[in-house]
């Protein structure tokens, strides 16, 4: 059975001409970069998508090829994410579990979008990412590229026991960069893992694998503040922001007209000046188990809260509702990966249907980590003060004596099986 999976593993090798890897230069992403070109003998394309980490893509490119790339892509994603990633996914609401935004599971699509558009345009018959085999991402690489570039391979180290028997330990793989001339910064690993783009930042692993600790803690100051403050620490002056919004989409904050990328840009800065956008919860990942994971999601913490308020006055009742039934499955399929899959097309049509009308203008007030409505209007507002006043109705639209009616009918039934129940 070895012998035959050696010779697979060998003919697979022969095969593989050139490997695109999704390479973020840290030692993880450069230990697979070297040991893929030992292993296959491939030329290696590395490849980083921009979606906002901000100065950790600093001498990305020249770090790659010093790695072993034969080339390297850094690709600025920002723009494209906030437009076809992030806006549609807030029109719809989503929030998984009922606490996260889902900023890392939304940046997976697309990096592995332009992954194996990259691979194509090189001729590449492989990509490769840096996922472990107990983490939501490998699946989300993976289940784009089925659904996108099925003739393309996918190699994830991590799953492969040649990998983990050479890489049991961060030691072994410092021990491995320092031998082949790889440039990584053997220093101590940090207490956790991060990982940032334009709509936020995670923490998870290390010291946040007892969820008895408090990450909110003062003394956490300069840990888990790279986007916003800590409440305690926010302004202790209130501050309005006016957001403008054209068929459920956010286009203008504080009367500034902004492109996607815009807004979530502003909105960062207003909200992590605040406080506001924090979420430290443990969650139900998709391979099976529990995780632990701190968040910081500024703007799209204001951008939901903001969308909403907006929907409560512009969007019919019986739309809204079958809009929200649909927000926990559609949640799950971003985050389980599944943001390529006609199901989730299929829901994402009827948001934009039922976004037609959410235009008009949302005042929220932000203050000490908090995010509160402070008024609402819209030209298309399906609130009218003469019908829902506890005064006299001047328009006669509701007459009070056809709720006697209405209530009797909707009681019927609860009163028949009252009477069976009791019998």
């Amino acid at each position: 059975m070895e012998i035959a999976k050696t010779c697979a593993f060998e003919q697979t090798a022969r095969r593989m001409k050139k490997i695109v890897v999704a390479y973020s230069g840290g030692l993880d992403t450069s230990v697979i970069l070297n040991w893929l070109k030992e292993t296959y003998g491939a030329e290696i394309i590395a490849f980083c998508a921009d979606v906002g980490q901000a100065e950790e893509l600093d001498g990305l490119e020249e770090k790659a090829l010093k790695t072993g790339a034969e080339k390297c892509y850094v690709d600025d994603l920002q723009e494209e994410f906030a437009r076809d990633f992030i806006f549609p996914m807030l029109q719809a609401g989503a929030i998984y579990e009922g606490q996260y935004f889902l900023g890392t599971s939304i940046a997976r699509p697309l990096i592995a979008k332009r992954m194996v558009e990259i691979a194509r345009a090189e001729g590449a018959t492989a990509v490769a990412h840096g996922a472990t085999g107990k983490g939501n991402d490998q699946v989300r690489f993976e289940l784009t590229a089925a659904a996108l570039a099925p003739e393309i391979e996918v190699i994830a180290p991590w799953r492969d026991a040649r990998f983990r028997e050479k890489f049991p330990g961060r030691s072994e793989m410092i021990a491995y960069a320092e031998s082949h001339g790889v440039p990584v910064a053997a220093s101590a690993k940090k207490p956790y893992s991060m990982d940032r783009n334009l709509l936020h930042i995670s923490y998870e692993a290390g010291i946040l694998e007892d969820p008895w600790y408090d990450a909110g803690d003062l003394k956490n100051r300069d840990y888990f503040t790279t986007l916003s403050v800590l409440p305690e620490d926010a302004p202790d002056q209130a501050e309005y922001v006016e957001l403008e919004f054209e068929r459920g989409n956010c286009i203008s904050v504080n009367g500034e007209n902004l492109n996607p990328l815009g807004v979530m840009n502003k909105l960062n800065k207003l909200g992590g000046k605040h406080g506001v956008g924090r979420v430290d919860m443990v969650e139900n990942r998709f391979v099976g188990m529990k995780s632990r994971g701190v968040y910081e999601t500024p703007g799209g913490a204001i951008l939901h809260f903001a969308h909403r308020q907006m929907e409560s006055l512009t969007m019919d009742r019986e739309v809204m509702h079958l809009r929200d039934s649909l927000i926990p499955k559609y949640s799950t399929l971003v985050y389980n990966g599944f943001w390529f899959a006609p199901e989730r097309e299929a829901i994402q049509a009827l948001v934009t249907e039922s976004q037609k009308n959410v235009s008009g203008t949302v005042r929220v007030k932000l203050y000490k980590g908090g995010i509160h409505g402070a008024g609402v209007k819209s030209p298309l507002s399906l609130y009218n003060p003469h019908i829902a006043t506890m005064e006299a109705d001047p328009t006669q639209a509701y007459n009070q004596d056809d709720a006697t009616g209405f209530i009797r009918l909707n009681g019927l039934r609860l009163k028949v099986a009252a009477g069976v129940h009791r019998s």
